[in-house]
């Protein structure tokens, strides 16, 4: 199964998404900060045998809108509900990794009527980092773009399958490959999560959760923990030998979880939620 092109507009903004088809419950893919939508495909082409399936090109990446005005916390939150009311995507599942897992987060705290279940991988509710947006700045500014072929991307990206996700959201022009992302826009997209955490959100999920975390990621296990006590309900799984990029890493252990998570959901459907 191949995907086709959809397009989301809100407050002016285009939002482009892989729609993969499918006619079972929903499910939404939200790739993480400076990613893109093609970083799913293998996940999508599977999940949509059984699932209704949409991955999308969040702000300011990809195919998106390239320079949005505004890259707060509460305009991705408000695209992912764009997207899932305007494609008609009925209670989805949302999925996300790293600011993908946090957009995700967030819809489902403020808007738990329209979500079904969360899965975070590599995501929570963290902060106050203020170092943050230097780091990242500092990351993306190593970067020798162009890079003169797309090996060398894949190369300076990790290589192996992590380097390849990350080179195929490269575009090539003018004789290079080019992010296709602002590196300014990818920064301010971490102001909020730089000066607060958000614990209190975290607090207002209703919904069930599976946070997958990369054995070597970005989030302590004391914050794990500490999301564990306060939704006992929600399960935490940690891939061996992974770290942030669990999707790429390991994609057939985050497959294998996921499908068991959808067919767990689908055993004990949803109540009406608050």
């Amino acid at each position: 199964m191949t995907w086709s092109e959809r397009t989301v507009e809100r407050d002016g903004v285009r939002l482009s998404c892989r729609d993969w088809g499918g006619s079972g419950p929903s499910v939404v893919l939200l790739h993480g900060l400076a990613g893109h939508a093609g970083e799913w495909d293998d996940l999508a082409r599977d999940l949509s045998r059984r699932h209704r399936v949409v991955a999308v090109d969040q702000r300011g990446h990809g195919a998106s809108e390239r320079l949005p005005r505004d890259v707060g916390r509460a305009a991705y939150v408000a695209d992912a509900v764009a997207v899932i009311e305007q494609l008609g995507l009925r209670q989805p599942v949302l999925v996300g990794q790293s600011l993908g897992g946090h957009t995700a987060m967030l819809t489902a705290a403020a808007h738990p009527r329209l979500v079904r279940a969360l899965v975070l991988v590599e995501a929570g509710p963290g902060g106050p980092n203020p170092n943050v947006q230097a780091e990242i700045g500092g990351w993306l500014d190593s970067w020798p773009a162009p890079f003169p072929s797309r090996k060398a991307a894949v190369d300076f990206l990790g290589g192996g399958a992590v380097g390849e996700g990350w080179a195929a959201g490269l575009e090539e022009r003018g004789g290079g490959w080019w992010p296709r992302f602002d590196r300014d826009v990818m920064v301010d997209s971490l102001a909020e999560n730089a000066r607060r955490s958000f614990w209190d959100e975290w607090a207002r999920i209703t919904c069930p959760v599976l946070a997958v975390l990369g054995q070597s990621g970005i989030i302590p296990p004391q914050e794990s923990e500490a999301m564990l006590r306060q939704r006992p309900g929600a399960t935490a799984v940690s891939v061996p030998g992974t770290g942030h990029d669990v999707h790429l890493e390991r994609p057939d252990v985050l497959r294998r979880l996921i499908r068991d998570f959808l067919d767990e959901l689908a055993a004990h459907p949803a109540r009406e939620r608050p």
